[in-house]
C-alpha cells in the first residue's frame, strides 16, 4: 500500500518526464497506475510483480546512471535523481515503488512510478540557517 505521505510528494503539477525510460524485461506499461487516478496525470508508470520490482529497478538505473542522471536522494520507497543541466541548474525526477494490497506476495502486483521534480532543484547559493529562538 502506498503511503499517504509519499503519495502527496509525488503529486504534483509536473512537466513531461526529463528522462528516457527503457524497455526493461518483466515490466509493461500501465497508463492506470494501478489504478491511482490521481497518479496519472502526473506520473508514468510501469506494472510488474513484487518479487521483480527489485531486479527491474536496478536495470532502469544503470540506464539512468549511463543517461548522466545521480541517485541524489531517496528514503522507504522513493528515489530523487538529479541531473546538472548544461545552462546551469538542474533537472530532477522520482521513482516511487508500491505494491498491491497484499505486500507479502513476491507474485503480487507492484508498479513504480516516474514523475519530474518541477523546477530547479539546485540553487545558486544555500539557504541561510535558521537561528533557533532563545
Amino acid at each position: 500500500m502506498i503511503l499517504p505521505s509519499l503519495l502527496a510528494a509525488l503529486i504534483q503539477t509536473a512537466p513531461a518526464l526529463p528522462v528516457a525510460l527503457p524497455t526493461v524485461a518483466g515490466t509493461q506499461a500501465d497508463a492506470t497506475c494501478g489504478g491511482r487516478t490521481a497518479m496519472t496525470a502526473i506520473a508514468t508508470c510501469v506494472a510488474t510483480t513484487q518479487g521483480t520490482v527489485e531486479a527491474a529497478m536496478e536495470v532502469y538505473n544503470a540506464d539512468f546512471e549511463r543517461q548522466g542522471w545521480l541517485a541524489a536522494d531517496g528514503r522507504d520507497n522513493r528515489i530523487v535523481y538529479v541531473r546538472r543541466k548544461e545552462g546551469g541548474g538542474c533537472d530532477a525526477f522520482q521513482v516511487l515503488a508500491f505494491a498491491g494490497q497484499n505486500t507479502a506476495d513476491p507474485a503480487g502486483p507492484a508498479w513504480l512510478a516516474f514523475a519530474t521534480v518541477p523546477g530547479d532543484v539546485c540553487t545558486a547559493t544555500p539557504a541561510s540557517p535558521v537561528t533557533p529562538a532563545s
